[in-house]
């Protein structure tokens, strides 16, 4: 694995956000200076912000942010980590379990496409699947309310990480593929800084940023990149042969 290997997974992880914003809109939007209302489904979190200076403030602001999605990334390369040893270990050796794999992360990245695109929303399910986790998760953000420190914030992303999402769902599949819990962390860690921009943006700018990532231009520009990595990756394996130059944006590399 090399750094070009995992500009794919970067630039999934950036198209992908779109889809965060929905996710966790509320929890960002309420680090943000404007604040921000929950998503549906998702606690509101509550913020006691002190009012001493704009620059004071501002700075508090850009701590928790960069807490919360630093701990969200750490959850995404501990998970990333588990799935890589998972193959590492054995259990993906086969390689008709690594055809299967390749065709299912790739397929996976179609099924993420369309979902941005708003075109088919079987991932959905996939999410309301997950949520078995969640509901285990959930109860340990209590003891983090208000998240007024920077500690809390970092604690708060790291519980959040494990929220049920098919983006991430997608990724870890890829992850899986790399064959060693390093390369799975690696991998991981370039899909969720590839989330970080808008995130970022996110909790510092609030509903007036989401309310523009949110329109369906955008959602359908970065719907359709993501469906174009799933559909070359579908395309490789179809042929079974390189596709030359265009390997490098192939997100799971080769079964």
């Amino acid at each position: 694995m090399n750094a070009l290997s995992l500009l794919p997974l970067f630039l999934v992880g950036l198209a992908g956000s779109v889809h965060c914003i929905g996710m966790c809109g509320g929890i960002v939007g309420a680090l943000s200076l404007g604040g921000g209302a929950a998503a549906p489904g998702r606690p509101v979190i509550a913020i006691a912000v002190a009012r001493p200076t704009l620059t004071t403030t501002l700075q508090a602001n850009v701590l928790r942010v960069l807490a919360y999605n630093g701990g969200r990334i750490a959850s995404y390369m501990l998970a990333g980590a588990i799935a890589g040893g998972i193959a590492g270990a054995g259990m993906l050796k086969i390689a008709t379990l690594q055809v299967a794999g390749y065709w299912l992360a790739n397929l996976m990245l179609v099924a993420l496409g369309l979902y941005l695109m708003d075109a088919w929303r079987g991932l959905a399910r996939l999410e309301a699947a997950g949520n078995v986790l969640w509901r285990r998760v959930r109860p340990l953000l209590k003891p983090l309310m208000p998240m007024d420190t920077v500690v809390k914030a970092l604690a708060v992303g790291g519980l959040w990480g494990w929220v049920p999402c098919g983006m991430v769902y997608s990724a870890l599949l890829t992850a899986m593929l790399q064959g060693s819990a390093l390369h799975g962390a690696a991998a991981m860690g370039a899909f969720g800084l590839g989330t970080l921009p808008m995130l970022f943006g996110m909790g510092l700018l609030g509903t007036r940023l989401r309310a523009q990532l949110q329109r369906r231009p955008v959602r359908l520009a970065c719907g359709a990149l993501v469906l174009a990595f799933g559909v070359l990756g579908l395309l490789r394996a179809a042929h079974g042969v390189s596709l030359g130059w265009l390997d490098a944006l192939c997100v799971t590399g080769h079964p």
